[in-house]
């Protein structure tokens, strides 16, 4: 029976900072990993990885492994070739004519990066697997390796793929406004060249798979260190040819992935198509040199960004190109990574013209995919290090040019062509200069300079303004993105007093147990505890797409909100009943049900529905109701982030000596929750600030392959943060809820490069690359001085 929904409170449970009620089982040592995981008869997975980033494979020889006494199989490509039904998922093509080269979990003719798999071997042991791996003889023919993506382009480039005659895999263009007139127009225009240093994710738990068939019937049950279980299983399906129903994929608690585990890797495939062939159940864990190879990447651009603007320094148009690597192959959304920046090149200012151009090209590195943020702190860091160009050439505070462009009416049509739901720009930036004392700041700046002191005072801000959340559908249609935006949740009420929530939507770290208790038991009227939040199996939830893109809560946590109305809206139909009155009499106020004379609690409704010994006609027993959600609009968290350095001129070091974050995330469900996104996502920016690149010779041999080489800042390296926020709620949702995941990390990079330029502003430096190492430093002040 259909019933009308009622619009429901909220009450205490959102906005608590309850703790986190993932954690007791991870301090006890409860937790369910991947790598701990054993079923009978497992055994064990290693790949044999090229050591060439470009080689044609002229033989592959595993007898040497076959002969291990602990070996249980050994295959190259070749011997595998009919266990694929498909290539390698790719659901981003952003063009018609984007080059999309075949995938296979296995290199046949070529190895294309240094760590592409060529071969595979399955043993009773780990340990014995991964000796065996390296006894079997490949032979190869190196060739010439390109690395960098500009130089890709160049005529007689080696060539990634020869069978496509190019390494260009396509060119997106978005153009709004007359930009050309607006630039003739110009009184200044500024122009600046930035870097995206490529990064290495590092998730605290590296990437694992398990695989058990049940050759009896055809099934197979995969536990993957994953963020996308849902994904993981149409996709694989196709891969190999599986019935659907016949794949269970189950993300279990998995340690973090900032996007490295948003994919459907080689690994995986490898893993389910050897059970099928052996009928037993493989495993397989990566080590972490191992991970740096085999593991995506992230960012790797070369950006260049021009601002047209009057005497007074209002921008009215933003040109903007990019050319962006891909790596190898195309992984999951590849491709589309660097355009979930597209259309914010402006940032959070008002502009008449909107100019941007995306090349993606190929190259012999491991493949790109996303890193936390995904294309806005690309975005992000180009406009806001423009805007600084900008004030430095007019002589303005970089503080009095955001003001003068910031974007102030709401919903906003950006010319950019999105519409952004709400934000209060000039608060956020307001309470982030109050809270750090930007005044007495600029004095000491000053007074530094003055005396001479060789520890320079660096002050760089970052006003931005993200879209997240990914969707509606229709619109990744339009965009040529193969997969919907929309998430589910179902809602149970058990007779005995408690509720089971079941979420699409996968987390890794993010605290959804907690928060989606708090909104379940606030509309609800239970307790926090008394919430029971599934996810993560797909045959528990059949239904989701899963979590990235800091689309949890405002896909997922609106799905439950709406799901949440069903049960109420079913629930006051039994509710009159039983008090003998007409729905409309009833009144409903979190957990409780009242009539002109009397009232009745849900938990009483849900065991009433159990029982179904009185219900009303037309109704039936049981009270469950599940939501699909599709929402009308991406959210659009914003923030104003100031970043207060030391910069040592006589050695480079660069300190952050203080780090201010005033964001607007919309309704917060859980302070806790959300100042750790924000931590976590400033300690990322902050390392690609200054810390971390990956880096390859001219052979395409990744020279920081490990934790020694590839810098990943611990807690001592940096500051302590000073969070605080705005709030103005979407309107595109009932919670008024927005994305927090990413918001630290698209902010942070523009606004600690900022502050590092703004210390040596004095010293003639302009711009210095990520990351701004101590090195990198002490050179643009030397050859400053020149």
């Amino acid at each position: 029976m259909m019933v009308a929904p009622i619009e429901l409170e909220i009450g205490e449970a959102i906005g608590a900072p309850v703790e986190r009620k993932e954690d007791h089982k991870l301090l006890v040592g409860q937790a369910q990993w991947v790598d701990n995981m054993r079923v009978p008869g497992m055994a064990y997975m290693a790949v044999v990885r090229s050591p060439y980033a470009h080689a044609r494979i002229t033989r592959v020889d595993v007898a040497p492994a076959l002969a291990h006494a602990d070996v249980v199989a050994a295959y190259s490509a070749a011997d595998l070739q009919e266990e694929w039904a498909g290539s390698l998922p790719c659901a981003w093509l952003p063009t018609e004519d984007t080059k999309a080269p075949p995938h296979l979990p296995l290199a046949a003719d070529k190895a294309r990066y240094v760590g592409d798999g060529v071969a595979v071997v399955v043993a009773s042991s780990r340990a014995a697997a991964e000796d065996a791996a390296e006894l079997v003889e490949v032979e190869y023919e190196p060739l010439p390796a390109i690395v960098d993506p500009e130089a890709a382009l160049a005529e007689g480039a080696p060539l990634v793929h020869d069978e496509l005659g190019t390494n260009r895999c396509y060119t997106w263009r978005l153009d709004a406004g007359e930009v050309d007139a607006l630039f003739d127009e110009a009184e200044v225009i500024v122009r600046g060249r930035f870097r995206q240093n490529r990064l290495i994710p590092t998730a605290i738990e590296p990437r694992a798979v398990l695989v058990q068939p049940l050759p009896a019937n055809g099934e197979f049950t995969m536990w993957s260190t994953t963020q996308v279980p849902h994904i993981a299983r149409v996709t694989l399906s196709g891969v190999l040819g599986i019935p659907e129903a016949k794949l269970r994929v189950i993300a279990p608690d998995v340690g973090g992935g900032f996007g490295s585990k948003l994919n459907v890797y080689a690994e995986e495939a490898l893993a389910l198509g050897l059970a099928r062939r052996l009928g037993r159940a493989i495993k397989w864990t990566e080590g972490r040199s191992e991970g740096y190879l085999a593991t995506i990447h992230g960012r790797d651009q070369w950006q260049e960004i021009e601002l047209a603007a009057n005497a007074d320094g209002k921008i009215s148009a933003v040109r903007a190109r990019v050319v962006a690597a891909m790596g190898a192959y195309l992984q999951l959304v590849t491709p589309g990574i660097p355009l979930l920046g597209a259309w914010l090149y402006a940032g959070a200012y008002d502009v008449q013209g909107y100019s941007f151009e995306c090349t993606g090209v190929f190259t012999h590195t491991t493949p790109t995919d996303a890193y936390r943020g995904a294309g806005r702190p690309e975005a992000t860091y180009a406009i806001e290090r423009a805007v600084d160009a900008l004030a430095a050439k007019l002589g303005k505070d970089p503080v009095e040019v955001r003001r003068l462009n910031f974007i102030r009416e709401f919903p906003n049509a950006i010319a950019a062509g999105l519409t952004i739901d709400s934000g209060d720009y000039d608060a956020g930036l307001d309470l982030a200069l109050g809270t750090a004392g930007y005044k007495e700041l600029r004095t000491e700046q000053a007074e530094r300079r003055a005396k001479g002191d060789p520890k320079r005072l660096g002050i760089g801000l970052s006003t931005y303004v993200e879209m997240c959340g990914l969707a509606p559908s229709k619109i990744l249609g339009a965009i040529r993105y193969s997969a919907g935006g929309w998430d589910t949740a179902t809602i149970r009420c058990l007779p005995t007093g408690t509720v089971q929530v079941l979420t699409g939507v996968s987390p890794h770290g993010q605290g959804h147990e907690t928060t989606w208790s708090q909104i379940a038991a606030d509309l609800l009227g239970y307790d926090v505890d008394e919430i029971e939040v599934l996810h993560g199996d797909t045959a528990v939830v059949p239904l989701g797409m899963d979590t990235y893109g800091s689309r949890s809560l405002a896909v997922g946590g609106v799905a439950l909100y709406f799901a949440a109305e069903r049960i109420v809206a079913k629930a006051r139909l039994i509710a009159a009943h039983k008090l003998g009155v007409e729905p409309s009499q009833v009144d409903y106020v979190r957990g409780r049900f009242t009539g002109p004379e009397d009232s009745i609690a849900l938990k009483d409704i849900a065991l009433a529905a159990w029982t179904a010994h009185d219900l009303p006609d037309g109704v039936e027993p049981g009270l469950e109701a599940s939501f699909v959600y599709d929402p009308p609009n991406f959210s659009w968290p914003s923030g104003a982030h100031l970043a207060v350095v030391e910069v040592d001129t006589e050695t480079g070091n660069v300190e952050v000596l203080r780090y201010i974050a005033v964001d607007d995330v919309g309704t917060v469900v859980n302070p806790l929750i959300v100042d750790g996104q924000i931590h976590g996502g400033i300690a990322q920016g902050i390392a690609q600030a200054l810390f971390e690149e990956a880096v390859y010779d001219d052979d395409g041999n990744l020279l920081t392959g490990n934790m020694v080489s590839y810098l990943v800042p611990s807690a001592p390296d940096l500051p302590s943060y000073e969070l605080d926020r705005t709030e103005t709620p979407s309107p595109t949702n009932p919670l008024g809820v927005k994305g927090v995941g990413e918001t630290g990390a698209i902010a942070s990079p523009a606004a600690v490069i900022n502050a590092v330029c703004d210390a040596l502003a004095a010293d003639g430096v302009t711009d210095i690359q990520m990351p701004a190492t101590p090195e990198r430093v002490w050179r643009a002040l030397e050859e400053a001085k020149r």
